[in-house]
This record gives structure tokens, C-alpha cells and sequence, in this order.
């Protein structure tokens, strides 16, 4: 009976979240690696919202960050969005557990500890809904200085790449006609998908050119649209995908490597490169400009101040800027768009109101002499129904 029970013990489940540790500090290859009941372990300082997204949407049973999810540098959305999901967010691990940490083991995250079994890997701060509700009101005082760093990184930014900014130098040709078009830039941010599906009455009416900017391209693709031109790194979208749009610009760096060319090349699609520092989504407005594009219609960019500092730590905050300085007026966010071609009145509506219409007409007849009329020959018509039917039945 004893032994019985030291084994019973023994097999308790033991506190906590438990899944398969996906480690990497390079963020953008954990996303893809990344899956449902995965526990992500990376190295991020101010998680940023869309890493969040990613992370909420592969269904990760819990976030393990090396690093300071909030640095107090300004108020970044990631945190709040993995909290605010259930997902469990335990940061400031150090560097020293990446390596404790192995990939495609199994761990379990218990208040503030990592264990593998019952060995303690790592510990760290728990971060709950109020912790970063503190932290957002006090990185809120960052701000200014974030601003003014992106003042001097803009200055910096237009002196290396001023060529391609005024001038639009290196843009490529592309064979899909932009002149005089109205273009639609689908890029895979926060609520793209939705965005997207609203904009079905403008997309029919008024037959834009679409642009998939990386997975954007596998949106557009999955509502029922074919990308025209899709910007990005190939390993990044899907092979049918790249196989069906008619262009395919892939960002180049400024020494001409250009990551995801081989895939491009392995599937036997042609393709241009775009070498300059900006990250993907301004390359497609520049392209976009340099077209001779009438409206550019944005899904999936960020809009906010908050969401522009949020992405800040790539180092494309002065491309952003400028690029849409330089597109003006003809830049327009998809969901104003989607709001001006909203329907004001309900199709229900209609249909009372035509029901309404043929009601009154049909009152109106009835009580005049051409309505007597029409009973006289309604009467009529439906006897001689009747005794057909009989002499049918007869």
C-alpha cells in the first residue's frame, strides 16, 4: 500500500504550464517555427504588438522572454496582448536560460520559475494585466526621448537614402500598370484580415491594383483576390501564391543580398529586387509613387503613435515617416475607406420599403374603378381554375 502510494504521488501532474520549448533569438524564425501548446522562448526587448499577434494567434501556451518585455523606453503594445490573451509572459530570464533552455524539450512555466520536470532552468518577473498597466503609465515619460531619437535617425536616414526618397532612384519597373490606378496595400498587421473583408464593396467598384506585402499576399489569396505584385521575402509567403501574382519584389540589402532569392529561383519565378534600408511596406508605397499611382489604400500599417514608436526598435521608423511625407494625400488608411463605402441604409430596410411601396400601389388600385375591374377578372380567372382542376380530376 505504500509503495502504491509513492507512485500515485509520483504521477501527480505537476503546477503549472507545460508544452515544447521553441527557442531562438532571432525572433522572426521562432514565429515560424512557433505552434499551438509551443511555450516560445526569445529575446525581445519591448515585445511589440506584432510579434504578439503572432504569438497569440499560433496559440503558444506561454511566452519566455530573456529579455524586458517592458523597458519603460515608451509604451509598447506587446505585453498587454499576450496577457490580455491568458498566455502566460515571464521575462527577464536572462541570457543564460536560452542555453539551459533546450529547443524541442519539455518544460513547464510555474509563476516565475522554468523547469524542465522538477529542475529548475531559469526564473524570472511575472508579468500579469496589472504589472503592465503600472509599467505602460511610467514608459509612458519615455516618449519624448524616443522622439527625439527618431528625429536624429530621420536626418541620418534621408542624408544615406535620399536618392531613392526625393527622386525615387532604384525604384524598379514593374509590368503591372499603376498609372491613373487606384493601388491596395495589404500588409499582415493587426486586423488585416478584417480590414480587408470590409473593403470587398471598394475593392468591386473600383478594381485596384493589389499588393501583398509578405504573408498580405496569402490574405489576399485566401478571400478570393489574386496579388498583382507581392513585396517581401519569399520564404514568407506561400509557393501558390508567388506562382499566381504577375510580380514579385524582393528588398534587397544595400550590399545587393537579397534573403529568400534562392526560394524565388527554385521555383522557376522571375523577379526584381529592391535594394534600399526601408523596411517592406514603404518599399511598396514607393513603388506604388514612383507608378503614378492616383490612391494608395493601406491595410494592415500601422496608424497610431503608439503603434509608429512600437516598431521602432527596426530601425525603419525614419523610412515610414518620410515615405508617406512623400505619398501626401494620396495615402489613405483602409478603414476610412471601408467607412465611406459602408452602407447608410440595411438591405432589410429596402425590401420593407419596396414591400411598403407595392402595398400602397396595390391599395390604391383596389380602391378605384379599374380595382373593381381587376376583381371582376380575378373572380373570373379563378373559377375557371377551379373547374379545369375539377374536370381534370373528373
Amino acid at each position: 500500500m505504500k509503495l502504491t502510494g509513492l507512485l500515485s504521488r509520483s504521477k501527480e501532474a505537476l503546477p503549472g504550464t507545460t508544452g515544447t520549448a521553441r527557442v531562438d533569438r532571432n525572433t522572426p524564425d521562432l514565429l515560424r517555427r512557433v505552434g499551438r501548446g509551443d511555450i516560445a522562448v526569445l529575446d525581445e526587448v519591448d515585445l511589440d504588438r506584432t510579434t504578439a499577434n503572432a504569438l497569440v494567434r499560433a496559440g503558444v501556451a506561454a511566452v519566455i522572454n530573456a529579455a524586458p518585455s517592458i523597458s519603460g523606453r515608451y509604451p509598447n503594445l506587446g505585453p498587454e496582448l499576450v496577457v490580455g490573451a491568458g498566455i502566460p509572459l515571464v521575462d527577464r530570464v536572462g541570457g543564460e536560460a536560452l542555453r539551459r533552455i533546450k529547443d524541442g524539450s519539455k518544460i513547464r512555466v510555474h509563476e516565475a520559475d522554468v523547469y524542465a520536470g522538477e529542475t529548475l532552468l531559469a526564473t524570472g518577473t511575472v508579468q500579469t494585466a496589472e504589472t503592465v498597466a503600472d509599467q505602460m503609465i511610467e514608459a509612458k515619460a519615455g516618449m519624448s526621448t524616443q522622439l527625439e531619437a527618431f528625429s536624429a535617425n530621420t536626418i541620418e536616414f534621408l542624408r544615406r537614402e535620399r536618392a531613392l526618397i526625393l527622386d525615387g532612384v532604384g525604384v524598379p519597373q514593374v509590368g503591372v500598370r499603376l498609372r491613373d490606378r487606384h493601388v491596395l496595400v495589404v500588409a499582415p498587421g493587426t486586423d488585416h484580415a478584417e480590414d480587408l473583408r470590409a473593403l470587398r464593396k471598394y475593392i468591386a467598384e473600383h478594381r485596384p491594383v493589389l499588393v501583398g506585402i509578405d504573408a498580405g499576399a496569402d490574405t489576399l489569396r485566401g478571400q478570393g483576390y489574386t496579388a498583382d505584385i507581392v513585396v517581401g521575402d519569399p520564404n514568407n509567403v506561400r509557393a501558390e501564391t508567388l506562382k499566381e501574382c504577375a510580380e514579385v519584389i524582393v528588398p534587397a540589402q544595400p550590399d545587393g543580398h537579397a534573403p529568400g532569392l534562392e526560394r524565388i529561383q527554385d521555383l522557376g519565378i522571375s523577379a526584381a529586387t529592391f535594394p534600399a534600408s526601408g523596411n517592406p511596406e514603404d518599399l511598396a508605397l514607393l513603388l506604388a509613387e514612383a507608378g503614378g499611382a492616383t490612391l494608395v489604400v493601406t491595410v494592415g500599417f500601422q496608424a497610431t503613435l503608439r503603434e509608429f514608436l512600437d516598431n521602432g526598435r527596426s530601425g525603419s521608423n525614419p523610412s515610414t515617416f518620410l515615405t508617406r511625407l512623400k505619398l501626401g494625400t494620396r495615402l489613405v488608411d483602409g478603414k476610412a475607406v471601408a467607412a465611406l463605402h459602408r452602407s447608410r441604409v440595411s438591405v432589410g430596410a429596402v425590401v420593407l420599403l419596396v414591400v411598403a411601396a407595392l402595398l400602397a400601389m396595390l391599395a390604391a388600385l383596389l380602391a378605384s374603378e379599374v380595382g373593381d375591374v381587376y376583381l371582376d377578372w380575378a373572380g373570373d380567372a379563378w373559377s375557371s381554375f377551379t373547374s379545369w382542376v375539377k374536370g381534370l380530376a373528373g
